[in-house]
């Protein structure tokens, strides 16, 4: 690994050993893990390595100046994956000798549980190294997903976000305080979700005759003025709701604390998925297999 930061390796090693205690619980023994090498530059990285994944800020000139930088310094045949959140492959490509290697790798926090990742391919990649990057993915327990067209925040982000902005605009007009949209997400649907997804939990609603019958019965309602589709102001008054709602929720944990409670949480709720060799939990149960 390399960060161009001052503190970078402190900072890496840092993450590393806050997320052990997850990955002993997903049966990986410390003694027997791979050996982690921190590198002082970039160019020492580029020339002993197979596959990079680069993590860079999401900001497309930094990140077309870095794999520009990248592109001239390593092997023609090594994949350059990007972990941009929203950006275009095709963008990140530009002026790059090799543009054919280049391609969306979009993983999820926390990367070492949840097993998705985002493969978008850009105007120049090639199939092959689409390929090649969703089998090192699955090889290494994740569950690669190639996005059929290339688009600005792929597929997991822009559900997110449209969740993420109807949750603001009821904040803002005070239908709802930060609290009261959680306890709708993790006491309702996202229980279900993490189970079924979107479309497969409405075709079991549509009962025995499935989405056919869902959408026939509640296919109007989408004519509903229900939702605000442009996102709202982030106002003063906004900001400080959403920041003062989301602190009490915390009730004094600090940030590490939350996510050690989340990655067990996670960890359980994968391991009653994988005993049912179902959804997630596919790719733990093949890990675990």
């Amino acid at each position: 690994a390399y960060d161009p930061s001052p503190n970078g390796e402190t900072v890496i090693r840092s993450h590393i050993d806050n997320a052990w205690q997850a990955l002993e619980k997903l049966g990986f023994n410390r003694d027997e893990a791979g050996k982690f090498t921190y590198v002082n530059s970039l160019e020492e990285l580029c020339k002993s390595v197979e596959f990079i994944q680069e993590s860079a800020p999401d900001s497309l000139e930094i990140k077309t100046r870095l794999h520009r930088q990248i592109d001239q310094i390593t092997p023609a045949d090594v994949i350059i994956a990007s972990s941009s959140f929203g950006l275009l492959p095709t963008d990140i490509q530009a002026g790059t000798n090799h543009p054919q290697r280049i391609v969306i790798g979009h993983p999820f926090n926390p990367v070492y549980i949840l097993p998705l990742v985002e493969i978008v391919r850009g105007d120049h990649t090639s199939a092959d190294t689409a390929r090649l990057a969703a089998e090192f993915y699955e090889h290494i327990g994740m569950y690669p997903l190639m996005v059929k067209k290339e688009i600005e925040g792929y597929i997991s982000d822009r559900l997110q976000e449209a969740i993420w902005r109807e949750a603001l605009h009821m904040v803002a007009d005070g239908v709802a305080s930060t609290k009261d949209i959680d306890d709708a997400i993790v006491y309702g649907p996202g229980l279900r979700l993490a189970i079924m997804g979107v479309c497969l939990t409405f075709h079991l609603a549509g009962g025995e005759q499935g989405m056919k019958h869902m959408l026939e019965q509640f296919g109007p309602a989408l004519q509903l003025p229900w939702t605000h589709l442009k996102a709202p102001e982030l106002t003063e008054h906004l900001i400080d709701r959403m920041v003062e709602g989301t602190k009490s929720q915390s009730e004094g944990h600090s940030i590490k604390e939350l996510e050690r409670l989340r990655d067990n949480c996670l960890i359980e709720i994968l391991d009653v998925l994988a005993r049912y060799q179902y959804s997630a939990g596919s790719t733990k149960f093949r890990a675990d297999s």
